[in-house]
């Protein structure tokens, strides 16, 4: 019999793994003992297993004890790559999580001495590592698989101790994804026999360890022989979203050290958890400090339960971090009721002046998970959404997931067939659809927490999916009205129908797969790739003659079902075969020859093979002429109605079959290259074919007529408007649409087929639409059909159609389902029809039109007032999101953060192939060769929605977003620095309010922030949202941040002298705080999260009547702030422009730190008193150590450096002294040339004889620009020269190099870009540009780009 030695310590984790790994597997199971092992085994650690009498009988240590066990149970996961997982989950047990249990559980047992500093933050780290393993649980019952594997048992192991003695109930809240896997583990029969009943602390208090043995093992009987099972290496298989992500805990700390051998010695039965040793406690003691975090990174650690308000009191961390930022708020939000349109009223029904908003979400997959798309949709519908809320608005965003039909399906078989080996048809129908409400109950709700994570503010109370009781009976009303009124007709037309799904498919669910010729594509079932983008050219022989037609076809196999040859009525070439027949090759088949204008007679020989079973356009021709209709094949891709050895053969498996019977038979003639477009299932991937089926369709053209007409007419408002085109033309040319499903999971069709058993009723056909009845239940619909019939109930038998409803027409229902319609409700009579629809274009036809139609249709009433269109997500290269490209980027990696090799990983779990998987991961090296750094929610979202004003696509560059995690910092800093300037006993008036007493730059910033107000609510009203963050930006950062802030520095620091000075910073501050304050306001439609964080810190106008969150705080209106001034903003634009040509100035002469004295030499009186009134302001804000200013007659201190600020104030800045001025001639000098080597290989290169012969004309106009470009340079660097050096003797030769200047690019001009004469702005530094320019007279000159011409800048 095995024996399993193991520790007789009930805290002894590694020996409890072993135990609870032992009960999973069959019996017998090996004896356990709680002795050390034999001195012969040589072996000192437990847990050990001893199998029988050899050296390789023996296995030692937790992990391999483990493995074993736990694969002899089928523990260790379903395949190769489940395995890896595991082996992923035992690695973080061992190297994450044992390390910080140990430091913070041995304390309490009096293994180490106790230091409650240490301890602490221990603690602080344990729970890190912890909230980590909480977000892989989100969307997951176990860590690996469905079932509970040896990952569950390690890690849920060593959590044992931190859940029975460290963390208590407020903590357990916070981790509530992992205390419900953990209590789930340990209430498994295998975990409570050994475990017994775990009590979970109350209190983390130290305790006395007890020494008793493990509870109850049965003594289990001789185990059976080693299986040839080893414990997976090292391994690179990638990892899925639920594997443990790194968390750079400090594997190497003293603490690990210590546990690590506590693991490996084993001590006397008395001793301490796994054996600790005093020499092991003693190192444990040695606590590393806690890890050192990213820059950045900073984490929220208050203990706060879910839904309880976030600790605002405590201060705010030094630096921005989205992770410390976005905890907490999303759970307070929710259980306040914020997102409930009932939240501030009595109940929805009540009148609001304000109106009702209402939109409803684009249903997302049961099975998805969040993509860019989602993101984008989701930023610029919550954005809408919250503006409206604040606007005090009645405001619903409703959430809902679509069922997705196919999609579900073909997860839950793969599932089926993973873990059972069953297929669909093994459990019945029944039971089937049992499982998909079991996986779906278990993993459907996994978007809905990544939409959480976006701070999507739906109301989640109202939450709905398409196979509610509510909604499946509205889809069921549907039906059934439009089929009664002969909308919803049978037929038998050609489907797009998936071999591989056994059913019709839609056609946003066929991918055009293009080729430019010869392909070999994977198709499902085949082993070897088929070719695709070949034409093949084969003959019919002319029945009663020797003549022969040559067609061609990419599909040859379907040659079997041809049963005509078309040509054109008007080609020469066959009109002696009018009334003629062709031979068919294979068969005894004669096919005539028609004449049909679909024929292209310019393309090949002008004669074509018609299959009007198999070919939409085919299929016309067939109806027109009257054609057999041949199907030859069935529902699995094989061949049928055709002659042997045909018969039964998979189709492309019949495609080289029939290539070379054509060829012995002397048919076959060439075959070439053909570009092509190949139709491909996006669900299963294999070749779309056209099958001719019986199915049901709605009749659309008197519904696509109104949908059209309310646009039309302006009912119905669809913006952008360069999508109307498309309405139109789609509408206008509507088909039917099919709406049967070959499918299990979804609405089954409420539709019977009748039998009537009496003879005087003739039997029905499956086309007959007299013969299908519709209703409610099947008793209805019986009483229906023997009315029809004018017969008994008995006499009728009623068959309902297997098939269900495509998932679009649930979709199509979707805003007035939602709210109970057919049944009259508060709900529907409030928010039907909604407000807005927004969405992506790309779902124009199948959502959005199909929604208006059955909108009218059914309720008389359009489902919404207007529909706004947003663009598709590219990369920043504009090329379209694929996998195989690697540039498909998950919106939370965005978030979070994401290495290199994490992205990759990403890659290896798809189902690329590998060539595609090194394609895929040298995109991702290219255009993330760092991964992509944290940005936080709130960035993601201001980026995308300012990326909204790219049209149809939006090109989205992952820097942009980071910048925008730059422009929160920036924030974050400007409030604490603001905050801390109002200081402590701040208490803002109880209005925003001009007092009179206010600055021009108070005002000046007022002005700016009314201006704000002003474009951001237009900006929302028309959909504008680059106008809104623009605005937003510009405000907190160019006038907020980089003007105000700075120019009231002085104000605040001279408070204290006077009254006057002290009234004066009053005013400042509550200035200030209207800033702060309205400005986060503007800001927390997008950026929901960092506003709220900021917000809470604020003190309150009237604190006993202000709401509790910014998200149901007003939103700033135009008609409460009006401080625009033109005349204000007009001074302050004055002042800018000052600053501006000083700070240049200041650049030019690497004056970083250095302060100069600044004397602005002013054209009039006026202009030195504006300039005397802002020198302050002026002095700030340039960093200047004076400002002077002085009039034109006025003389200045030599040694300057001169720049012109406008045509009325000429800047001049004292350089003398504060630079060394050789120093800067020597490097002026050198740069000079440098630029005139380069100009003299260019001349040289340009002047060769052969040059303007042998170098393209896009070169020779870049080598002009180098040359003109140059020439500019130098002229620069000569300007400074003199400026450096002031020797004005060097005037006239500056003057002399201007006119040669203007002269050459005069001649430039007129040669390069003679459209461009008359003003062209031909170079400069990011200081000194130019302009040329040409008078009326043709006099030309060269001016900088500012308002004076250059030459007065230097002379």
């Amino acid at each position: 019999m095995a024996s399993l030695y193991v520790s007789p310590h009930p805290d002894d984790f590694r020996s409890l793994q072993a135990l609870i790994a032992a009960e999973f597997s069959p019996s017998p199971r090996p004896n356990a003992v709680t002795e050390q092992p034999p001195a012969a085994l040589n072996v000192r650690s437990r847990p050990t297993l001893v199998l029988g009498t050899g050296d390789d009988s023996v296995l030692s240590g937790s992990g391999a004890v483990s493995w074993y066990l736990a694969s002899q149970g089928n523990r260790v996961g379903l395949d190769d790559k489940q395995q890896s997982q595991v082996w992923q989950w035992l690695s973080f047990a061992d190297n994450e999580l044992t390390p910080v249990s140990c430091a913070v559980v041995f304390p309490l047992l009096g293994v180490i001495t106790r230091d409650k500093k240490l301890q602490q933050s221990s603690r602080m780290e344990l729970l890190r590592v912890i909230k980590i393993l909480d977000q892989a649980l989100e969307p997951r019952t176990f860590l690996v698989g469905e079932s509970i594997t040896l990952a569950d048992i390690a890690v849920a192991s060593v959590l044992l101790l931190p859940y029975k003695y460290v963390l208590e109930p407020s903590d357990r809240k916070v981790l509530n994804n992992v205390t419900r896997w953990f209590v789930t583990c340990i209430n498994q029969p295998q975990f409570l026999q050994v475990l017994g009943k775990v009590s979970l602390c109350e209190k983390m208090v130290p305790v006395t360890a007890k020494t008793n043995a493990p509870a109850k093992t049965k003594a289990p009987a001789k185990t059976k022989a080693p299986a040839k099972t080893k414990a997976p290496a090292e391994t690179n298989a990638p990892a899925e979203t639920n594997a443990p992500a790194e968390t750079n805990a400090p594997a190497e700390t003293t603490a690990a050290v210590a546990c690590n051998q506590a693991a490996n010695v084993d001590a006397a039965p008395n001793a301490a958890p796994n054996g600790a040793t005093d020499a092991t406690a003693e190192a444990a003691e040695k606590k590393a400090k806690p890890e050192k975090k990213e820059i950045g990174v900073i984490t929220y650690d208050s203990a706060t339960p879910a839904g309880e308000k976030k600790d605002v009191v405590s201060p705010l961390p030094d630096a921005y971090s989205p992770q410390y930022v976005e905890a907490a708020w999303y759970s307070w939000w929710e259980k306040q009721g914020f997102f409930k349109p009932e939240y501030g009223r009595k109940s929805v029904g009540e009148p609001n002046p304000r109106g009702v908003f209402m939109m409803c979400i684009p249903p997302p997959n049961v099975t998805g998970s969040l993509h860019l798309g989602h993101a984008l949709t989701n930023a610029i519908q919550d954005s809408l959404t919250r503006w409206h809320r604040m606007r005090g608005e009645t405001t619903l965003w409703n959430p809902g997931c679509d069922h997705a039909g196919i999609a579900t399906q073909v997860v839950v078989e793969k599932k089926l067939m993973r873990e059972r080996g069953m297929t669909r048809h093994d459990l019945g129908r029944e039971r089937f659809i049992e499982e998909v409400w079991k996986w779906k109950n278990e993993k459907g709700d996994r978007i809905y927490h990544q939409l959480k994570k976006l701070g999507s503010s739906l109301d989640w109370d109202r939450s709905c999916f398409t196979m509610d009781t509510k909604l499946s009976y509205a889809v069921q009303e549907a039906f059934i009205r439009m089929h009664e009124e002969g909308v919803i007709y049978r037929s038998k037309r050609l489907v797009n129908w998936s071999c591989t799904l056994n059913s019709a498919i839609s056609d946003i669910e066929v991918d055009k797969k293009e080729l430019t010729g010869r392909t070999l594509l994977p198709v499902p079932g085949y082993k070897e790739k088929v070719e695709f983008g070949v034409l093949v050219c084969f003959c019919y022989k002319i029945q009663g003659s020797d003549e022969e037609v040559v067609v061609a076809t990419t599909r040859i196999e379907t040659m079997l079902g041809d049963s005509a040859v078309a040509v054109h009525p008007k080609d020469p070439r066959y009109q002696h075969l009018r009334g003629k027949t062709v031979q068919h090759p294979f068969c005894d088949r004669t096919m005539p020859v028609v004449f049909d204008d679909f024929v292209d007679m310019n393309f090949g020989t002008g004669a074509v093979k018609i299959t009007p079973a198999h070919d939409h356009n085919d299929y016309e021709v067939g109806e027109r002429h009257k054609l057999d209709f041949l199907n030859i094949l069935d529902e699995n891709g094989m061949l049928i109605n055709v002659p042997a050895p045909y018969l039964g053969m998979k189709r492309f498996e019949a495609r080289k079959a029939v290539l070379q019977a054509l060829k012995d038979l002397g048919h076959f003639k060439e075959t070439k290259d053909h570009p092509m477009v190949v139709p491909v299932c996006s669900r299963s991937k294999d070749i779309v074919e056209p099958l001719l089926k019986p199915q049901w369709y709605v009749s659309c053209a008197q519904m696509g007529k109104a949908a059209a007409d309310a646009v039309r007419n302006g009912e119905l408002k669809i913006i952008p408007d360069h999508h109307l085109k498309t309405w139109f033309n789609w509408l206008d040319n509507i088909r039917d649409w099919c709406i049967s499903r070959q499918l299990w999971w979804g609405h089954r069709i409420p539709a019977y087929f009748i039998t009537v058993n009496d003879p005087s009723v003739k039997p029905g056909q499956d086309m007959d639409g007299h013969y299908w009845v519709s209703d409610r239940t099947e008793d209805e619909a019986r009483e229906k059909a023997a009315k029809r019939f004018n017969v008994t109930s008995d006499k009728i038998h009623l068959r309902q159609d297997e098939d269900v409803l495509d998932t679009w027409f649930s979709s199509g229902i979707f805003p007035f389902s939602i709210f109970g319609w057919p049944n009259e409700n508060q709900d529907l009579s409030v928010f039907y029809p909604g407000t807005l629809l927004e969405t992506g274009h790309d779902i124009l036809f199948f959502w959005v039109a199909r929604m208006v139609m059955m909108g009218l249709k059914l309720t008389g009433k359009l489902p919404f007032k207007e529909v706004y269109l947003h663009a598709v997500v590219r990369d920043a290269h504009g090329r379209k999101m694929s996998k195989s490209l690697g540039n498909v980027i998950d919106p939370l990696d965005v978030i979070t953060g994401i290495s290199l090799e994490g992205l990759h990983d990403q890659l290896k779990e798809s189902n690329l192939d590998p060539l595609e998987v090194e394609k895929a991961k040298n995109g991702q090296k290219s255009d993330y060769p760092s991964g992509i750094p944290e940005c936080g929610t709130d960035a993601l979202r201001f980026a995308l929605c300012a990326y909204t004003s790219q049209g149809r696509d939006i090109n989205l560059d992952v820097n942009r977003i980071l910048g925008y995690r730059h422009f929160c910092n920036k924030l974050w800093n400007a409030v604490k620095f603001a905050m801390k300037t109002l200081g402590d006993n701040f208490v803002p008036w109880e209005k925003a309010q001009l007092s009179g007493e206010e600055s021009t730059v108070d005002r000046w910033i007022l002005s700016k922030l009314a201006g704000a107000v002003g474009l951001c609510t237009a900006g929302f009203q028309t959909y504008d949202f680059p106008g809104i963050t623009t605005a937003i930006y510009s405000f907190w950062l160019y006038d907020l941040c980089d003007v105000y802030l700075e120019s009231v520095k002085p104000v605040f620091s001279l408070a204290e002298t006077d009254s006057t000075t002290q009234r004066r910073a009053l005013v400042c501050r509550q200035t200030l705080y209207t800033c702060l304050e309205v400005g986060l306001r503007l800001l927390a439609p997008i950026m929901p999260f960092v506003t709220e964080e900021l917000f809470q810190r604020l003190p309150r106008r009237l604190p006993q009547d202000s709401p509790a969150s910014i998200s149901v705080t007003p939103y700033p209106e135009t008609d409460e702030f009006c401080w625009q001034s033109d005349e204000v903003d007009r001074q302050m634009e004055f002042v800018m422009t000052v600053v501006k040509t000083i700070r240049s100035l200041r650049a030019d002469y690497n004056l970083t730190k250095t302060r100069a004295d600044c004397y602005l030499q002013c054209i009039d009186p006026a202009t030195a008193s504006q300039v005397q009134k802002y020198s302050l302001q002026i002095q700030t804000l340039s960093y200047s150590q004076t400002v002077h200013a002085v009039t034109a007659d006025q003389a200045v201190p030599e040694g300057c450096a001169v720049a012109i600020a406008s045509d009325r104030c000429t800047v001049n800045l004292a350089l003398k002294g504060l630079i060394d001025v050789e120093k800067e001639v020597a490097k002026l000098t050198t740069k000079k040339g440098e630029l005139e080597k380069q100009m003299e290989k260019l001349t040289e290169k340009m002047a060769k004889g052969d040059y303007k012969e042998k170098v393209p004309v896009k070169v020779q106009e870049q080598d002009s620009e180098k040359s003109m470009n140059s020439r500019v340079y130098l002229f620069v660097d000569d300007t400074k020269l003199y400026r450096r050096i002031d020797r004005k003797d060097d005037c006239d030769k500056l003057q002399k190099d201007l006119s040669a200047l203007q002269s050459w690019s005069k001649d430039w001009l007129l040669k390069f870009h003679p459209d461009k004469c008359k003003s062209m702005r031909i170079g400069g530094s990011s200081i000194d540009h130019f302009t040329y320019k040409m008078g009326e007279n043709g006099e030309h000159h060269l001016e900088k780009d500012l308002h004076s011409p250059f030459l007065s800048t230097v002379c």
